[in-house]
């Protein structure tokens, strides 16, 4: 399989250097538009050509591309890569558009074009993620009723005026607080957003802080906190609670607690759960997420989540955002 990676930012070269390893796929191109990482990343990548935009990728015959530039150029990328017939099978990294109207365009293209389209929610291929979406749909905790969740990170701590960064990075939402809602959407179904504020700390416009309530028909209610100012948060950290009829379900990145309503707690960490990987390159996630995709493309399986799925996310933090907007009005 011949494949092309469009941004030579850090989620570029992970990826590239992942499928280096796959067996059976060639790192066909890197496209970046960027004249000093092409020239750096040359030094580095000597056998795979380096292109300046994306018309060049019209003669090399690609199987698939992934899209890992800032989020507010995935919707232009893709529907570039799309309509021009560059490729019918697309990676793009979370999240999957500035906006839910992007998104819902992307996914007609899906439609009208064909082949695999995923997106890159990275905590799905977690073994602890998975550890607790199996203990939901196997009803050991029985029928949830309840969950809270967090997105945190250190990343803007202390920072007190705007950057540059907050933007190319599209908001704390779709670049830190994306994951807790697709694993929301992932474990409970669609969403409704009911309440929503938000504090800027870092920057008086990007909304650094977000705190918003949702529900879904039948009862269950939801409480999200999204923050990259958090003290404390080197690594950025993503978790749920969840409240069950049978207990409580508490998961994060390195564990899942099981604690029953009879006193039993069942306790599981990354190393219980077979976290291995064939090439270790910031976490065995990051691995799993990008064989599966190949593999989906190599034998035109459907991939999870697609841009249908990973749309809802967009159209969550749209309503979240709306809810505020209108508070402010």
């Amino acid at each position: 399989m011949r494949v092309a990676i469009v941004g030579l930012g850090k989620m570029g070269l992970l990826h590239a250097s992942i499928l280096n390893v796959l067996p059976n796929v060639q790192l066909a191109a890197m496209c970046e538009k960027s004249s000093v990482t092409r020239r750096l990343w040359k030094k580095v990548f000597r056998e795979i050509q380096i292109v300046d935009n994306l018309e060049k990728l019209s003669d090399l015959d690609l199987d698939a591309v992934y899209v890992t530039t800032p989020i507010p150029s995935h919707f232009f990328i893709a529907k570039t890569l799309y309509t021009r017939h560059l490729t019918h099978n697309l990676f793009v990294e979370k999240t999957l558009a500035s906006n839910y109207d992007e998104a819902k365009e992307l996914c007609g293209l899906t439609r009208r074009f064909g082949g695999a389209n995923m997106v890159g929610y990275l905590r799905r291929f977690t073994v602890t993620f998975r550890k607790a979406k199996d203990l939901l749909s196997e009803d050991y905790a029985g029928d949830a009723t309840g969950f809270t969740g967090y997105a945190y990170s250190s990343d803007f701590y202390g920072m007190n005026r705007g950057s540059k960064t907050l933007v190319s990075r599209g908001g704390v939402l779709r670049d830190l607080g994306c994951h807790v809602i697709d694993l929301a959407i992932w474990f409970f179904g669609d969403l409704k957003v009911d309440s929503a504020n938000v504090e800027s700390v870092a920057d008086g416009c990007s909304g650094d802080v977000w705190h918003f309530a949702v529900r879904k028909p039948g009862g269950l209610k939801g409480d999200f906190k999204a923050s990259w100012c958090m003290n404390g948060y080197r690594m950025p950290e993503i978790a749920l609670q969840i409240s069950c009829s049978k207990g409580i379900i508490e998961v994060s990145d390195d564990v899942v607690k099981l604690q029953l309503n009879n006193g039993q707690l069942s306790t599981w960490h990354r190393h219980d759960l077979n976290d291995t990987s064939f090439f270790w390159l910031g976490g065995p996630e990051y691995f799993r997420e990008d064989d599966y995709f190949i593999k989906s493309v190599r034998e035109n399986l459907h991939a999870e989540p697609d841009f249908d799925m990973a749309s809802k996310v967009d159209r969550l933090i749209d309503e979240v955002q709306f809810k505020v907007d209108k508070i402010s009005d």
